[in-house]
């Protein structure tokens, strides 16, 4: 939406439908190729930080190019330096320094370029559409590719696209996966697109809107995550409710309320006393699937470097956790953990509990501040309204997913999108039509 502020002089009479169709079209290929991978119907899941991974290396690269290349040349200039926010500057400045200290710092280079790699996509794609129409056509466009090799490889590839028996998620068996790594990737994406349909279906896009929303609906049931069926709708209602019934400044109060209840009924009965107490009386079968063990591993390690973490993406092929004792009445053996399943435990493992803090206040505070500043235009209002739905969802996700600063993986970008279009809704006219 590189015209949500006022035309410039290379947005005029010289820009003309060419250039519009253009960028609407590098910011679909942009989220489109980013959110699919360039490993799609891989169980195993994409391995962009691989050193021999040529294709990862090439395509990101050139991605990335193409990202820089739009937002230097065909973005108004002062929408793309508004996305340079402090406290995400403070936090990519933390990234760095946690690269440094990685057991391994040509891996966590790595890792740390994909990820800024994916920031500029996610950038791109946002800004790139010259206004609403623009930004709604990459988005369904997006939606429909996406959605379309999920059911394609479920119905021709079902022995990728859906999990099977053999391994050691047999439980999951014939849950979809799409193309997708995991349905615990699937249903998060699936999610998003329904908050895509409702707000192409608000913006007057009827029949799209509505398609995009049942057919990501069933393959997200189908995906099995108990949690995102559960939490998709909750964001929804208190997010868009409030604006029905004229109280909209209500929406970010029930979010920041609801991520508190969360994570006091979730981290909270770990590390609070009290609460502990309280859920060992009335509720000690709850463990999350065993989370609770994990992250009360998590928090011993994390008292033993507070200020720093362990490095970016090193901890848990560590020897500290490699060679870590397994006690027989610990639920999940961390030996064979990829990642602490909570976003907030494994930022601070990373960086530190200095980078938690600035990431909540970026994460969190300003995207909701963000919010009541939105001007009361009606798409700016529709904007923000669905990217915080997708903001909203991810951050209660994340209590029990680890996706921060996770390279490309598409739940992560999603949340930056979401979060930079808040800032730019709450700062600049969107101009548009149906």
């Amino acid at each position: 939406m590189s015209s949500i502020a006022n035309p410039t002089r290379t947005e005029g009479a010289r820009a003309g439908w060419p250039v519009v169709r253009l960028c609407t079209l590098l910011a679909t290929v942009l989220a489109t190729v980013t959110i699919v991978s360039f490993h799609p119907f891989e169980p195993a899941g994409p391995q962009p930080d691989e050193g021999g991974d040529l294709v990862n290396q090439l395509g990101f690269g050139f991605l990335g190019a193409v990202a820089l290349f739009g937002l230097f040349t065909l973005v108004d200039r002062r929408v793309a330096t508004t996305l340079l926010s402090p406290w995400w500057l403070a936090l990519l400045a933390l990234m760095g320094l946690s690269v440094l200290q990685a057991p391994s710092p040509p891996d966590a280079l790595r890792a740390g370029i994909y990820t800024m790699t994916g920031l500029f996509i996610m950038a791109a794609a946002l800004t790139l559409p010259r206004d609403a129409a623009g930004f709604s056509t990459m988005l369904a466009t997006m939606a429909v590719i996406v959605l379309g090799l999920c059911y394609y490889g479920v119905l021709a590839l079902p022995e990728v696209a859906i999990h099977g028996a053999e391994g050691p998620e047999a439980q999951h068996a014939g849950l979809w996966r799409g193309s997708f790594a995991h349905k615990n990737i699937a249903s998060p994406v699936m999610a998003t697109l329904c908050f895509a349909g409702i707000y192409l279906w608000r913006r007057g896009w009827r029949f799209g809107g509505g398609l995009i929303f049942v057919l990501a609906l069933v393959f997200m049931v189908n995906a099995g995550s108990k949690a995102t069926m559960s939490v998709m709708p909750l964001v929804a209602i208190m997010v868009l409710l409030p604006g029905i019934c004229g109280m909209r400044f209500l929406a970010p109060l029930l979010v920041a309320l609801t991520l508190c209840l969360m994570g006091l009924v979730t981290l909270g009965v770990v590390f609070i006393g009290p609460l502990g107490d309280l859920h060992d009386a009335f509720l000690p079968d709850v463990t999350y699937t065993g989370r609770t063990t994990l992250w009360a591993f998590m928090g011993e390690m994390l008292a033993q470097r507070p200020w720093a973490g362990y490095g970016l993406e090193g901890f848990w092929n560590s020897d500290t956790v490699l060679l870590a004792d397994q006690p027989f009445d610990r639920d999940w053996d961390i030996r064979g953990i990829v990642h602490g399943h909570n976003s907030y435990l494994d930022l601070a493992i990373a960086m530190g509990l200095p980078a938690l803090a600035i990431a909540i206040v970026a994460f969190v505070v300003a995207p909701l501040r963000d919010f009541l500043r939105t001007p009361p235009l009606r798409e700016n209002v529709l904007l923000a309204d669905f990217f915080l739905m997708i903001a909203a969802f991810a951050l209660i996700n994340a209590l029990f997913e680890s996706f921060f600063f996770r390279r490309v993986d598409p739940v992560w970008l999603f949340l930056v999108f979401s979060l930079l279009g808040l800032r730019l809704t709450a700062r600049f006219p969107v101009t548009g039509h149906v």
